[in-house]
């Protein structure tokens, strides 16, 4: 979409509302690692079931004092039930299958693909157009992300990860699939994500009672840490990616996802749990370069005048 101005049509107003919606998920994401670490040794599934039954409960909460007619939410076609809880159940299982069985460095930033795939995948869509400073700066800022996962190093594929490695590659296809097929959900209401919400908690409860046993926190830390998840993070995260995907621009959300890793280090620098370093610099630079350069249209639109 070309910016020919900065005045504001209802329409132009309500995509820049849903893309602001879609960063603020970024920057939530950005606060993932602190939360998740400050969990301390709460299994995966198990802890994927204990805030994403947070999130629906908000949720619950939400519908019961609005009076929302639940069997009328619950009424969505077959597809959209398997997209929303096959992106959000299936992300998250297969990025811990990843992280088990390859190095996290390696795995992480394999997953990290989805922002790209995302600008890649929403060309197809209609009304949606390839712009080259979208694919630039995804490549950019992914390059950035990866001096930031690896820390300067080099990245070493062995073959004996290569399941670990296709669970990440799984991870980031699902996710920038969901991610861009929301947009043909576009009239749905954003509620359902609530319901996607629930069905995770249950699918992550029964793989956990499978193949984990049960950790509860013993201090008021770690939960207070599950709680935050819970409601920011793996809560309000997925409501406002969910409208950024649906009605923003879904292109430079795409880049601008990169940011999170970047916002993600900062933090975990700014609270003493990882320290600073030249390639976290040369990563961080390279991040925003890579979104400034996605974000040229939309940053030139601010400087042309208005007809």
């Amino acid at each position: 979409m070309r910016l020919k101005s900065i005045s504001t049509s209802p329409q132009k107003s309500g995509r820049s509302i849903a893309t602001l919606c879609g960063l603020g998920a970024i920057l939530l994401w950005a606060l993932l690692a602190l939360f998740t670490a400050s969990t301390e040794t709460i299994p995966p599934f198990q802890l994927t079931a204990m805030t994403f039954a947070i999130a629906f409960s908000c949720a619950l909460i939400k519908w019961l004092v609005t009076k929302q007619k639940l069997g009328v939410l619950f009424r969505q076609p077959l597809a959209l039930w398997v997209l929303g809880v096959g992106g959000l159940f299936g992300y998250h299982a297969f990025y811990f299958l990843a992280l088990k069985n390859a190095p996290p460095a390696e795995a992480s930033l394999i997953a990290y693909l989805w922002p790209l795939l995302i600008i890649l995948f929403s060309t197809l869509l209609p009304n949606e157009k390839f712009h080259w400073y979208h694919l630039v700066g995804g490549l950019v800022s992914l390059a950035g992300a990866g001096v930031l996962i690896t820390k300067g190093a080099s990245l070493d594929l062995e073959p004996e990860y290569i399941a670990g490695y296709s669970a990440a590659v799984l991870c980031a296809f699902i996710w920038s699939s969901y991610s861009v097929l929301s947009r043909k959900f576009a009239a749905v209401s954003t509620d359902v994500i609530g319901l996607f919400c629930g069905a995770t908690a249950i699918l992550a409860v029964v793989v956990h009672l499978l193949i984990e046993q049960t950790i509860w926190p013993q201090t008021v830390l770690p939960w207070l840490a599950v709680f935050g998840l819970g409601l920011g993070p793996v809560g309000a995260a997925f409501f406002l990616w969910d409208r950024g995907m649906k009605l923003g621009d879904i292109q430079t959300l795409g880049v601008l996802s990169y940011l999170s890793p970047l916002l993600s280090t900062v933090i975990l620098v700014g609270m003493g749990v990882a320290s600073l370093s030249t390639s976290l610099v040369v990563g961080c630079l390279m991040i925003t370069l890579g979104a400034l350069i996605g974000s040229y249209e939309a940053l030139m639109g601010l400087f042309r005048k208005p007809r």
